[in-house]
Parts: C-alpha cells; sequence; structure tokens
C-alpha cells in the first residue's frame, strides 16, 4: 500500500521539518518512506511544501502527483495545492489561518487550531507538530509514539515542546471518531484499538 501526503503552508511555518519528521517516523514504523520539498528563494513568508510518500514495498516513484491527506497550514498554500487532492482525501486544516475551503471538492476535512493552540500552550512554531499529531491518530498510518522518537533524533532544540505539541494533536483527534481512511490503508495501520 502506498499513501501520498502533501503538507503545505508558509516558509517559516515548519513544512519542511514536519516531512522530516513524517518521513524516519515510518521509517521508525518499519515502513519505506521517501520525502521531497519545495520553497521559494526567500524561504520565509514564501509558499513551502513537504511531499512525503510512504508505503509497506520500495517505493519506485518518488514524486506525488495527487496525495491522498493533504496538510493546509495557510490560506495561499492550500489555494495553490488543493486541486493535487484526491477525491475522497483527507483534507487538515489549520482553522485559523484557513478561512475557505473548496465546496465542491469531495473530501472530508478537519480543521484544527493548531497555531492558536501553539502559541496559548507552548509557541507558535510548534503547530506543525500539533497537526502530525492530529493526522497520526486520525488516520493512523503513522503511530504517535514513532513521530516522538523521530522528534528526539530530528530536533536539536525545544525536544520536549515538540513532543508535547504530538501528543496536544493525539487528543485533538482523539475527541472524535477515526475517518474510514484509516480502514482503506489497514496495511500501514500500526495501532491496535
Amino acid at each position: 500500500m502506498r499513501v501520498e501526503i502533501r503538507i503545505c503552508g508558509l516558509g517559516g511555518q515548519g513544512v519542511i521539518l514536519a516531512g522530516e519528521i513524517l518521513g524516519l517516523a515510518a521509517i521508525l514504523d518499519g515502513k519505506y518512506a521517501v520525502q521531497m520539498r519545495s520553497y521559494g528563494s526567500e524561504a520565509r513568508g514564501t509558499a513551502a511544501k513537504s511531499d512525503i510518500i510512504i508505503s509497506n514495498e520500495k517505493i519506485k516513484y518518488p514524486l506525488i502527483e495527487k496525495c491522498d491527506i493533504m496538510i493546509a497550514m495557510s490560506q495561499p498554500a492550500l489555494n495553490k495545492y488543493i486541486k493535487t487532492l484526491k477525491p475522497n482525501g483527507i483534507l487538515i486544516i489549520d482553522g485559523d489561518l484557513v478561512k475557505e475551503t473548496p465546496k465542491e471538492a469531495k473530501m472530508k476535512t478537519y480543521s484544527v487550531k493548531a497555531t492558536r493552540i501553539a502559541n496559548e500552550k507552548y509557541n507558535r512554531i510548534v503547530a506543525n507538530m500539533i497537526m502530525l499529531g492530529f493526522m497520526s491518530e486520525k488516520t493512523g498510518i503513522i503511530s504517535s509514539k514513532a513521530l516522538e522518537k523521530a522528534i528526539e533524533m530530528r530536533v536539536k532544540r525545544m525536544t520536549k515542546m515538540n513532543i508535547e505539541a504530538i501528543r496536544e494533536g493525539v487528543k485533538l483527534a482523539q475527541k472524535s471518531k477515526r475517518h474510514s481512511f484509516q480502514s482503506q490503508y489497514n496495511i500501514l495501520n500500526t495501532k491496535q484499538k
């Protein structure tokens, strides 16, 4: 099974780091993963995206044309990349920064006020980890434990805060039922409930 994930936002939101953490977590969960990135030459404040492919088999083609899951952390990024989300895919948005989603598109949309929660409880820069924790729990594709381990391996500063943000995202996702996407991709499922 192959799951394609696109994380998009603006430079400075940690989109690239989130993709690196997700890819490393997939490997720690015993899966194959590739991660590609793209950002504007100015970096901070320009469009940024991180594409991650997770599979139980070796990945022969590392590029995403249409993703199964999209995490959008800004309105401009969503506007730019929404057409790359597969029909009936999962869209996870930062509800404070993304105000409009296409009404006609067939997708399951979740709104997480990640930036507001990060500001209030931790630091704005960990909003990306809240989104990863939410996606992990909502889909079951990657375990939150693997995400935490990946943070310990990859993040040199504020490790504890980033792990707490992952756990915050998991708690937010637990407030609602999991999407049926998990049963579609149960080969990749790492959680037993």
